[in-house]
């Protein structure tokens, strides 16, 4: 809390008013740091800042002024999106991580169970060892999507029993993008 020897808080500051002892600005928006403050201000507004913060219990109250301040940090590099936009990102990038995380691991199990397919891989194909023997190897069963656009993705499930799977005749059956259906 500010007391009347202590500096302002940003708040006080910026809004060019005496900060009084039980100011709700005080423990959150330090004079060290205006610019927090500006932020939230331009975006919020100072006085519906206030008024969550009364409503708010004293323990939930910083990391309430830490999500509005990253928030109003968010909206003023996106207007459009926000913080929405970072954490769709952030999906985007690990929905890819685990797609690529899966087909490591397929190649993995492909190698381990045949070594000389690593040898004799030419293009997409990969030697003539037969499918069922290196998917059995497999801890999981990938199936791979397409969607309208002709974008691929994968599912993962874990089903023990790899030998149920069929592969289309249209596609190279060593191919790794290639679609696995339950039969």
């Amino acid at each position: 809390m500010a007391c009347s020897w202590n500096p302002p808080c940003a708040a006080c500051k910026f809004l060019r008013r005496k900060c009084q002892a039980e100011c709700v600005f005080a423990a959150y928006f330090p004079p060290d740091q205006p610019q927090k403050f500006v932020n939230v201000h331009r975006i919020f507004g100072a006085s519906n800042v206030s008024k969550l913060l009364n409503e708010l219990h004293p323990h939930q109250r910083e990391d309430a002024v830490n999500s509005l301040a990253y928030e109003a940090e968010m909206r003023l590099r996106d207007p459009i999106n926000g913080c929405v936009g970072v954490i769709s990102l952030l999906h985007q990038q690990l929905r890819q991580l685990q797609i690529d995380l899966q087909k490591t691991k397929f190649e993995l199990a492909r190698i381990q169970c045949h070594p000389s397919a690593v040898t004799t891989h030419v293009g997409n194909r990969y030697c003539d060892q037969p499918q069922q023997s290196y998917l059995q190897c497999l801890p999981q069963q990938l199936i791979w999507n397409f969607d309208a656009a002709g974008n691929s993705y994968v599912n993962v499930a874990s089903f023990g029993q790899l030998s149920q799977l069929h592969q289309p005749s249209a596609v190279a059956p060593h191919d790794p993008h290639a679609r696995l259906h339950p039969s």
